[in-house]
């Protein structure tokens, strides 16, 4: 593991009381014991958010593994590296920011934010998949 990738990980892994936390305040919200009242559209955006935060966090800790191994031009490297763990940033953010506000039945102009999150990752995980294809 390179000393960069250590970094990354463990810059990472210091999310995750982050990503709890959030679990939490999603879970007084869902079961009443917050005086806040959510629409239906913003219950289902803000699991989603809860849940992207999480998957995409353990997505970007395993492609700092692989990365080591991809064969890519150092600039394009740096952006696979912190492309993945932005796009979980940003995809996250951007389910919350698009529910946000009170009684939100549609996406708010916010949503914006997720779709960059996911054009993000959709470059990291193409940049990835080209590097390790090319260091056979």
């Amino acid at each position: 593991m390179s000393s960069l990738s250590k970094l990354l990980c463990g810059i990472i892994l210091l999310t995750a009381p982050t990503i709890q936390y959030g679990g939490y305040y999603l879970l007084t919200l869902l079961t009443g014991q917050s005086e806040q009242e959510l629409t239906d559209f913003q219950r289902s955006m803000f699991r989603a958010g809860h849940a992207h935060a999480g998957v995409l966090a353990i997505l970007a800790l395993l492609a700092q593994l692989l990365l080591d191994y991809a064969l890519l031009p150092g600039w394009l490297l740096w952006v696979a590296r912190l492309g993945f763990p932005l796009a979980a940033v940003l995809v996250s953010a951007g389910f919350f920011a698009g529910a946000g506000g009170r009684h939100v039945t549609q996406p708010t102009p916010f949503i914006a934010v997720l779709y960059a999150g996911a054009g993000l990752l959709a470059v990291a995980v193409v940049l990835a998949g080209i590097g390790l294809i090319r260091a056979r």
